[in-house]
């Protein structure tokens, strides 16, 4: 596991979801041809996240990007990055591995038929405020959740406001934002 894709799990546990992380889901034969990857391996989510309430399950994609520009907007929907957001622009492939995880967790008695799949994408570092913002609206039009650095920021600041809890992502934001007295 990813230690990004980690404080994403430690932050959506906070909030009452159920959360796997690097979910495989088992795509037939059928359903590999139709993606055009025949031979491809189990497909692999960095993060699924399931809030029984609500009926959805959240498909959460990680992209740290601690040491690079960061995430930026063209670079998602038309750069030469595109291929790294592949379940972002391969529609036929988000739709067939969405419609085999819900077939999945069903069958295993994780959620029920009427549950909903949604997309989302957690960035450890965004480019800038413009692609944020870019970010924001695009997904938006999309129907999809984007999950920025400064709304991770914001969400580990809360946790370590929390009481106590021994996970790695809330201790180490209590040592950084504490007030040495």
């Amino acid at each position: 596991m990813d230690s990004f894709e980690s404080i994403v799990r430690t932050i959506f546990e906070s909030k009452g979801y159920w959360v796997k992380t690097s979910f495989k889901v088992d795509l037939t034969k059928e359903e590999k041809r139709k993606i055009g990857r025949p031979s491809s391996p189990r497909w692999e989510l960095d993060v699924v996240a399931y809030k029984g309430g609500s009926k959805e399950i959240l498909v959460i994609e990680c992209k740290s990007y601690l040491d690079s520009p960061g995430v930026k907007a063209d670079g998602l929907k038309n750069g030469k990055w595109k291929e790294r957001y592949k379940l972002f622009n391969e529609e036929t492939l988000r739709d067939v591995v969405f419609n085999r995880l819900l077939t999945q967790l069903v069958e295993s008695g994780s959620c029920s038929e009427d549950t909903t799949v949604k997309l989302c994408l957690a960035s450890g570092k965004v480019a800038s405020k413009a692609d944020r913002e870019e970010l924001s609206e695009y997904f938006n039009t999309k129907g999809w959740n984007f999950f920025s650095d400064e709304w991770i920021k914001n969400e580990l600041i809360n946790l370590s406001n929390s009481g106590y809890e021994n996970e790695v992502a809330t201790v180490t934001t209590k040592i950084l934002t504490r007030e040495n007295g």
